[in-house]
Formats: structure tokens, sequence, C-alpha cells
């Protein structure tokens, strides 16, 4: 599975106030450009404590947007999700997908979401477990919707997740080299050392364990800088 990190940011790497207001850090253009990215990926992931915070829809949300919605996908490990979420509500018309330690919650299941039990590392689910276990998922999605289509036509076929937050599921995914590419959105505003960051913590000793990437682009999106990154 090919994996996208976005970031959407202040200058100085940061993507919310101390106090946790967010909306919106980047203009309308950057974020036009962000349901774009949606748009062409399979999957849109956050972790639990970003989708109990913000409530997102993770949704293509392009004027005469047609195609099919990208499923939205939740690291939650005790199934913490609640029922009034839009993630929820919306389970049964959009793909909505848990990654969970634990067996599925008839709760969820029964509002229409899709739990994917994987094994856990450090109290969290695996990450690589957890992207095997959604590409399966998805493919099998795929197939599902096309019956009619050759077994061969998606043959080596690799689908793609874009993670949007928060900063310890990015942290996570950095550490553990599962991330392919950046999609980097930065607004010309400061936020300060208060402001929580894009990237939360993890321990490096030396400079050569760090993840490296190659910028392969930069654009102008009204008043935001749009960078492009892939993995070396």
């Amino acid at each position: 599975m090919r994996v996208t990190l976005k970031l959407a940011t202040s200058l100085d790497g940061r993507i919310a106030t101390s106090s946790g207001e967010s909306r919106w850090i980047t203009g309308p253009a950057a974020r036009e450009e962000v349901h774009r990215l949606r748009a062409i990926h399979q999957a849109v992931l956050v972790g639990v404590e970003t989708a109990i915070a913000d409530d997102p829809e993770l949704t293509v949300r392009l004027p005469g947007f047609v195609g099919i919605q990208p499923a939205r996908v939740v690291l939650d490990s005790r199934q913490r999700l609640p029922s009034n979420t839009r993630l929820v509500h919306e389970a049964n018309r959009l793909d909505t997908v848990v990654v969970s330690t634990t067996d599925p919650n008839k709760r969820l299941t029964d509002a229409g979401v899709t739990v994917l039990k994987v094994g856990q590392q450090d109290g969290r689910p695996d990450l690589r477990e957890a992207l095997d276990a959604l590409s399966d998922w998805l493919l099998w999605k795929i197939t599902e919707r096309l019956p009619t289509a050759l077994p061969e036509y998606y043959e080596g076929f690799t689908p793609s997740l874009l993670i949007e937050g928060g900063g310890q599921v990015a942290a996570s995914f950095l550490k553990s080299g599962l991330v392919d590419a950046i999609e980097w959105f930065r607004a010309p505003i400061v936020l300060g050392d208060e402001g929580r960051p894009a990237v939360g913590e993890f321990v490096l000793n030396r400079l050569a364990d760090a993840p490296r990437f190659k910028r392969v682009a930069v654009h102008e999106v009204g008043d935001d800088l749009w960078e492009r990154y892939e993995r070396l």
C-alpha cells in the first residue's frame, strides 16, 4: 500500500493553537487541493483522538464530484469512536473502517462500521499489519463493486492511503518507515512552541536514523505553500 502523509501547518510546523483551535490554518485554495488528494486515494486515515476532537467527514467535497468516496479509516485500539460522530452516523452510506486491537464491537458494526482486528505494538495497532489488512479489504471492496471485472485487471494494483492526522499518528507512521510521500501545506502564520506539533514525539539518537525525503515540487496555492516530498 502506498502511504501519503498530508500536513497542513503553520510556518513553524504547528497544526493547532495551544487550546486546540485549528480551523482554518490554511486557506480555501489549499483546502480544495486536499479534497483533490482525497479523490485520488482509496482511503483516508486519522487517529481516534482526531476523530473525536474534530468530528471530520473525511469526504471529497468538490463541485461536480461523482467518483467513489474514499474509505474513512480510524486507528482506534479500543473502539472508542463515539456513535454520534459523523464517521459513525454516515457509515451505512460511506465506507467506514475502524482498525482495532480488540474484537469487533457490536455498537459499531450495527451502525455499518467495518472493524479490522490486528495485532498490537506498544499498546497500539501494529501499523504494518494494519496496512496489510486495510489493503486486502480495499481490494475486496473494489472487486465487490465491479463483480464483472476480470481478476487480472487488478493484479499488481496497489491501493493508496492518505493520512490526515493527528500528530502522534504521523509520528508513528514516520518512525516505522511507512510513509512514502508527504503533501505539506504551510500557511504564512506562526503559532509558537505552545502550538500543537504536526508530528508527535519520537526519539532519535542519531541523525542517520531520521526519515529522509526529497522535495519534488513546490506550488503556491492562494497565500499558502504546498510542498511535495518523496521518500529517499
